[in-house]
């Protein structure tokens, strides 16, 4: 009762609080939210101070935020999100109907993520031992906005397969589900891949192939094992791919939930950007309970039992040489670009093609590819990593509180970090910064859920049980079993979120809000060289290889993080 109170209070504060900063943006913001909604309405009306007074007094502005806070609270209570200042339309049909374009996109894009996570993981779940993973970790930092633009660019202009904006019909949903659900197949597939040659390397499961048990069926066994550490990142990743899908409903003119919310808080429209903001919490935290249950249902009376064992951590690993190339690849052309100029112009080799010039082209300014991207690595790499470091850091301590922390943990997952990051930018201004902190105020809950799960299954434990009863402190079982058990695995996660939390950082750039040009950071290189990708790929190609080339390096030296700890099953 006492833990189910404790969340209750920890969700309804955080969630009051989000509620409250997004009631406070066009406040926080410092912008005349007036002047913002007249240029909404029409860009052509002159800013008078007669037309922004008629404004202010038509929606009471002039009553203060916090007045309009309460007005907006005491609605919510009779069902009522209000009208859209912008448009007039009711936000809460707005909302519903957003939010059913972005359930659809959802359920298509992860139905794509299942197949390509068990294409991922069908090689080890047959052979029965693990890779190193680096290629799924390759798919999963395939930037969602480039994938969504070449696909736009091949099967839809180039080929005409497909329709490339709108929202009509089944066939609006393929290409964008096909750009969200690749990287997030790919990580999920990874993960999975991950657990399984531990399980396999269990004693029952060389019991059951000695009692003849057929292979299926020993696969079937083994995929119940690792799946319920594993439940909440799909659950999480589900509510990734609803409410971050922000630059591909973008590039495809999606009428989703997450563009929906873009557009609102840019225009400063708040009513429908508190809707479609509580519309995303909502969401999130649903799946997140439901992820919750499905996974106690799946460990069944084991956890309740102490009747659980664990098996050790045996991550795949390449040969040193691999994430040697590598690193060496990586290292040579960010050195290489760092001994040119990122900001040179030369206006005659405008999209020139790789030339031992410019020996990647040259960008839409005629700026030097290479240059750009070794400039550039510092501050993406860099405050990726600071990032990811971070997450780890904060999901390890929260682990070991997961009842005070799983409401705020979903609500923290629910968000998207563009939204995040307009809160941000509207305090301290879009830089890399405000970007950094945005994706590191978002980023913990996948850790954080990972960690908890473990930390859980690591106290059901009959080993631990068996170490209590012999006398052993509290204190010596959580330095020598618990804390180690549930480290090493997730600074594996956390490396291999690495090349994800870049691309986040890429996204925020993408939408104006990370770092600014003329920057060489790689999300804006993306950005930058997206409306001329048709004529000049290699522009694109050059920081979406780089992030490629992080990813593989990230998986190569997650399996080298840590010393595989000692099965517990076992008791050694």
């Amino acid at each position: 009762m006492r833990a189910g109170a404790t969340r209750a209070a920890g969700l309804t504060g955080a969630l009051a609080t989000v509620l409250t900063v997004v009631g406070l943006l066009p406040w926080l913001s410092g912008r005349d939210p007036a002047l913002a909604l007249l240029r909404a309405r029409s860009a052509e009306q002159e800013a008078t101070p007669e037309a922004l007074d008629a404004i202010r007094a038509d929606l009471g502005l002039d009553a203060g935020p916090l007045s309009l806070l309460g007005g907006w609270a005491t609605g919510l209570v009779r069902g009522d999100l209000g009208t859209s200042w912008v448009s007039g339309t009711d936000v809460l049909s707005s909302v519903a109907g957003a939010l059913r374009v972005s359930l659809g996109l959802m359920g298509a894009a992860l139905a794509v993520a299942l197949v390509v996570a068990a294409a991922v993981a069908a090689p080890v779940l047959v052979r029965g031992r693990g890779t190193a993973g680096a290629f799924a970790a390759m798919l999963a930092a395939v930037p969602e906005f480039l994938l969504a633009t070449v696909g736009l660019l091949v099967a839809g202009v180039w080929l005409g397969l497909l329709p490339t904006s709108g929202w009509q019909g089944p066939a609006n949903l393929v290409l964008p589900a096909v750009a969200l659900g690749v990287p997030a197949g790919g990580l999920l597939g990874r993960l999975v891949a991950d657990a399984l040659p531990a399980v396999f390397a269990e004693r029952w499961v060389e019991l059951w192939r000695g009692a003849g048990v057929p292979r299926v069926r020993i696969a079937h066994a083994v995929l119940r094992r690792v799946t319920p550490p594993l439940v909440p990142q799909f659950g999480m990743v589900a509510v990734g791919l609803t409410g971050g899908a922000v630059a591909v409903e973008t590039v495809f003119a999606v009428p989703g939930i997450g563009r929906t919310s873009l557009g609102a808080a840019k225009s400063l429209d708040l009513p429908l950007l508190q809707g479609s903001v509580l519309a995303l919490l909502a969401l999130g935290l649903a799946i997140g309970a439901s992820a919750a249950l499905g996974r106690r249902r799946l460990l069944g009376p084991g956890l309740r039992n102490a009747g659980l064992t664990l098996p050790a951590a045996r991550p795949a690993r390449l040969a040193p040489a691999v994430p040697a190339v590598l690193a060496a690849v990586l290292v040579a052309v960010v050195g290489w670009g760092l001994l040119r100029d990122p900001y040179a112009v030369d206006t005659a080799a405008r999209l020139a093609p790789p030339s031992p010039g410019h020996p990647l082209g040259a960008d839409g300014l005629g700026r030097d590819v290479l240059a750009r991207l070794g400039h550039g690595a510092a501050a993406t790499v860099g405050t990726a990593t600071a990032v990811c470091a971070l997450s780890w850091l904060l999901a390890v301590t929260l682990g070991f509180a997961p009842n005070v922390t799983s409401g705020l943990s979903d609500i923290a997952n629910a968000l998207p970090p563009v939204i995040v990051g307009l809160l941000l930018a509207a305090v301290l201004g879009p830089g890399t910064g405000g970007a950094a902190l945005a994706v590191a105020l978002i980023s913990w809950p996948p850790l954080a859920g990972h960690a908890a799960a473990l930390t859980e299954e690591v106290r059901a434990s009959g080993f631990l049980l068996a170490q209590r009863a012999i006398g052993a402190a509290p204190g010596w079982i959580l330095w020598r079993h618990v804390l180690p058990s549930v480290a090493a695995p997730v600074a594996r996660h956390a490396v291999l979120r690495l090349p994800g939390t870049a691309l986040a950082l890429a996204s925020l750039g993408f939408l104006g809000l990370g770092a600014q040009p003329p920057a060489p950071e790689w999300g804006l290189l993306l950005d930058e060289s997206r409306s001329y990708v048709e004529r000049a790929p290699w522009a694109a190609l050059a920081p979406a290889g780089a992030l490629a080339l992080l990813a593989g390096l990230a998986v190569s030296l997650s399996s080298y993080t840590g010393t595989n700890r000692k099965e517990l099953s076992h008791g050694h």
